[in-house]
Order: C-alpha cells, then sequence, then structure tokens
C-alpha cells in the first residue's frame, strides 16, 4: 500500500493549534469512550473545543435528521451540550444554533467502536456526521477505530495516531464537497501502518439479518443485525489497507451516481 505523499507533518501555524474553535460529535453517544478519546485530540488541535452529541447511541442513523419531532439539549458542562437526536441534528444544531456566532473551522466526528468500511458506511452515524458537516462546507473528518474483540478496543492506537493524521489532512485541505473517513487500524499505536489515501470499496457487509426474540411476557420483538463476510476487496480500498495494519483516508461525497448503470439504462431505453 502507498502513502500518501509529501504531506507537512502539521498544519502551518507558529502554535500547536490548527484552527481556533473545532466541533466534535458521534454516534455511540455523549458518554462513549471514544468521545472522550477524540476529546483529548481535540485539545492539542484546537484552542476552543465544542461537543454536542447525542444524549443516546445512535448508530446505524446514517445522515438522518429529525423532522417530524423537537430536538431538545442539555448543558454537560462549557461548551458542552447532549441533544436528543442524530449525529446530524447534532451538526446543525450546532452550526445553526449554539455555534452559529462563531461556527466551527473542523468538525470531528468519533472516534466510533469500530470500523466504517464499505458499504457500512452509508449507514454510519459517525460518518453522517461528517457528511452533515459537510453540506455546511465545514471540513469535516470521522474517525473510527477497529476493534478484534469489542471488551479490547485499541482506544490506545487512536488516541495516539489522530493528532498528526489530523494535521496532516487539515494541513494538506481537499475539496469542499467531499468529507474524510478515516479508520484506524487494531494494533498497537507502534505497529500501525502509514496514512494511505483510499477508495470506499465493497467492505464486508453482505447484508442484514433480522433477529427474533421472546420478551419475558412472551411477546416478539426484533433485532436488525449487520451480515458481514470475507469479502475479496482491492488492494486500494479502506477494508484492505485497514486489514494490513495502515491509517484508511477515504474522500466521501453525496454523489452517487452509478455511471455503469446510467450508460447502460440510456442505450437500453434509447432502443426502445
Amino acid at each position: 500500500m502507498s502513502s500518501i505523499p509529501d504531506f507537512p507533518t502539521q498544519a502551518s501555524r507558529t502554535d500547536d493549534h490548527i484552527v481556533n474553535r473545532i466541533l466534535l460529535t458521534n454516534d455511540d453517544g455523549i458518554d462513549a469512550p471514544g468521545l472522550a478519546v477524540l476529546e483529548q485530540v481535540a485539545a492539542t488541535l484546537a484552542s476552543e473545543v465544542w461537543v454536542v452529541a447525542p444524549e443516546h447511541d445512535q448508530s446505524g442513523t446514517s445522515h438522518s435528521i429529525s423532522l417530524h419531532q423537537p430536538l431538545r439539549y442539555s448543558r454537560r458542562g462549557e461548551r458542552r451540550f447532549g441533544i436528543s437526536g442524530t449525529p446530524g441534528d447534532c451538526v446543525v444544531m450546532a452550526v445553526r444554533n449554539l455555534m452559529q456566532d462563531n461556527p466551527p473551522e473542523l468538525i470531528l466526528s468519533g472516534v466510533n467502536r469500530g470500523a466504517n468500511l464499505g458499504v457500512e458506511t452509508v449507514f454510519s452515524g459517525t460518518v453522517g456526521a461528517a457528511m452533515t458537516g459537510m453540506l455546511f462546507g465545514i471540513p469535516s473528518i470521522a474517525l473510527s477505530q477497529t476493534f478484534g474483540d469489542p471488551a479490547a478496543v485499541r482506544w490506545d492506537t487512536a488516541r495516539q495516531l489522530a493528532p498528526d493524521a489530523v494535521r496532516r489532512l487539515y494541513a494538506a485541505g481537499w475539496d469542499i464537497h467531499a468529507c474524510l473517513n478515516v479508520n484506524f487500524p487494531n494494533v498497537a499505536p507502534g505497529e500501525a501502518g502509514p496514512l494511505t489515501l483510499t477508495r470506499q470499496g465493497v467492505g464486508l457487509v453482505k447484508g442484514i439479518n433480522v433477529v427474533p426474540r421472546t420478551d419475558p411476557r412472551g411477546l416478539t420483538y426484533h433485532w436488525l443485525q449487520f451480515h458481514r463476510e470475507a469479502v475479496e476487496n482491492a488492494p486500494d480500498t479502506e477494508t484492505a489497507v485497514v486489514r494490513a495494519g495502515g491509517i484508511a483516508v477515504t474522500p466521501l461525497r453525496f454523489e452517487r451516481t452509478n455511471e455503469d448503470a446510467l450508460a447502460h439504462l440510456r442505450n437500453a431505453l434509447s432502443q426502445r
């Protein structure tokens, strides 16, 4: 895998901070350990850190926003707020309400407990928050920590590697119509490979299952569950890079037109 070439090691400023004001959010909830990690990371990057995150776990909510119910927020400390809605709601509330007089210069979403790779990025609330930030024209990065054992997530990997990764990416800059999806590998910080530009690829999700259960009163309820398999992913995809121990960086956008299908349909329909 090829590392990102010729990126500066940090943004060009006279102090250690790359921005004055940064917004943090996530989809695991405001009390999640990954957000605590991200707050430590952000303290090295910005003079002023704001946290606007969901009150409860909002995994799988993609970039949905609440149009049919009101939003409420609770103050959790200085520049720290819990929101009753989705990660997308959090970004909107921060940019258009709580921080409207002085909006953030950078949005970081995460650190997610588990990878967001391939097709899974379509469902991810972590990525959805970053895409909502992209809608506002604010540089936005989703960050996720891969794990093998859910009881032993390597938070130190993200904690140690994220500051330099964010500095390098912010200094390099990217198209305003893209956000970045960053995945840290399930290895110790010193064993991680280079920061690597990747494509989204297929990932590991092959479908979604419905798992029925019965509650103590004898009533049936259901869980939705991703079905994952070992899928062949090209070497330049985020799944392959993370599996090899590298830090994957994928630029994402809203435009998802399938050009092959578009060309096929144009040709087929023009002949009728």
